[in-house]
This record gives C-alpha cells, sequence and structure tokens, in this order.
C-alpha cells in the first residue's frame, strides 16, 4: 500500500500591487462588495478581467 503524503508546489498566481484610486470608486466598490457578498478585491479582479476581455485600443490618428 501506498501512504506517502505528497505535497507539491503551490502555484501562486497572484502578485500584490499597490494603486491610486478615487475616493467615490473605493466607495462604490465597497457598497457593491456589501451587496452581492464578495469582496472588494474579488470584485475588482472581476472589473479588470472584463476589462481586459472587452478593450478596443484605438491607435492615435498622426497630424501631417
Amino acid at each position: 500500500m501506498d501512504n506517502d503524503f505528497i505535497i507539491t508546489p503551490k502555484e501562486d498566481k497572484s502578485v500584490t500591487i499597490s494603486i491610486r484610486i478615487d475616493k467615490v470608486i473605493q466607495d462604490k466598490f465597497d457598497e457593491l462588495a456589501k451587496q452581492s457578498n464578495r469582496s472588494r478585491n474579488e470584485l475588482i479582479n472581476m472589473a479588470l478581467k472584463y476589462a481586459l476581455k472587452n478593450v478596443k485600443f484605438i491607435e492615435s490618428e498622426k497630424e501631417d
């Protein structure tokens, strides 16, 4: 019988960053967190993923 207790390295795919946001945005995320029973961090991650999936990059038009 194989009774080994096998542990593999944890894949940590998250990083910690610091950003500055307007107080109004923080307040809105806090309210959404309260309403949804989710953490502010989780909601911000959801918003960032949504933004990345839906971003449209427009090249600036060069002036002649």
